[in-house]
């Protein structure tokens, strides 16, 4: 350390520039409370440091690490249409809810909508992104069941569905055709697969209200059945959903009480989703690999007690059509 002539003593302004504020050697007059400023700028400094240091070598519990988060999703590399698939459930969503959508942000992803309000009955177009933890649209995304994305959108009383896949722009930006029918509040859940630069995948539902203006008139929910009757075609089920156990649900189709083959639709001879009546948690299973016929068969397990409507996706004659049910979990 090179030699200084005697200085004046340190004025408190001088702390934090080019020198430290606190010289080789204190001159006898030097002002004390400068000096007391000095160190204790440099204990917050270091406290500072420490703690950065310490919350990276021991994050929080909600913090989930790069090997945890790749066991969690691996299970979305399987071919489109083989095996049971929940996408209920992202890494950062609530264990004990078990059911998804019920956020804008989760796993480390957030859903960006360009708008959020639909003129009644007028054709729109919703356009949104999936943005990363830096903020930064993502733009890789695994197919799962023959597509990148798959978009739900429903009124709050659970009626109203559509199962929707939008095209994504090279920028990220995701778009789809969107009409709503009726006024009040509906729910749109992003169903997705995000890839990351390094290769890992993330699966997500991140969920956000549009608002179709007008006087909002709730539909009561129909009662619990096992069958319905869709274009001429009888739908039922046989299972109940308990919660915490997976549970197989058997669905067959049928006209004049003879089967009707079902058609591969997305890779698959069926597709169930489970909104929850009140916080409209979502809940999306994919069908138990069968061979073809008129049958389909899940394995759901219910997130928590409550009134749930179901929506099977099924194809029969190169048309697509949706069964709903009502059923309660005890």
């Amino acid at each position: 350390m090179p030699e200084h002539p005697p200085t004046p003593p340190v004025r408190p302004e001088s702390v934090g520039g080019e020198r430290s504020g606190v010289p080789d050697a204190q001159p006898a007059g030097a002002d004390r409370s400068t000096l007391r400023l000095a160190l204790t700028v440099g204990g917050l400094v270091l406290a500072v440091l420490l703690g950065f240091g310490l919350g990276r070598a021991n994050p929080g519990p909600g913090t989930p690490s790069a090997t945890s988060a790749a066991a969690a999703t691996a299970e979305h590399t399987h071919a489109p249409g083989t095996g049971a698939h929940d996408h209920g459930v992202g890494t950062d969503q609530a264990a004990d809810s078990g059911a998804g959508g019920l956020s804008i942000s989760s796993a480390g992803h957030t859903l960006a909508p360009s708008a959020v309000e639909f003129g009644v009955g007028r054709a729109g177009e919703f356009r949104f992104q999936v943005r990363d933890e830096r903020r930064r649209p993502v733009t890789r995304f695994a197919v799962v069941h023959d597509k990148p994305m798959h978009l739900v959108v429903v009124r709050r009383d659970l009626s109203g569905y559509q199962h929707l896949h939008p095209t994504m722009a090279p920028d990220g930006t995701w778009s789809v055709p969107l009409t709503l029918k009726q006024p009040g509040v509906w729910r749109a859940y992003a169903d997705f697969t995000a890839v990351a630069d390094d290769g890992r995948q993330t699966a997500a539902t991140l969920g956000v209200d549009l608002v179709a203006p007008g006087g909002y008139a709730p539909r009561p929910l129909p009662a619990p059945a096992t069958t319905t009757t869709v274009d001429g075609l009888t739908v039922g089920y046989e299972g109940t959903p308990e919660v915490g156990r997976a549970l197989p649900l058997r669905f067959t189709v049928s006209a004049g009480g003879a089967p009707v083959a079902l058609e591969r639709y997305l890779g698959a001879y069926g597709h169930l989703v489970a909104l929850r009546e009140g916080d409209l948690g979502y809940l999306h299973v994919h069908p138990v690999a069968t061979p073809a016929g008129d049958t389909v068969t899940f394995r759901v397990t219910a997130p928590g007690p409550g009134r749930y409507r179901m929506y099977l996706d099924f194809q029969v004659a190169g048309v697509v059509r949706t069964a709903e049910f009502t059923v309660t979990v005890p």
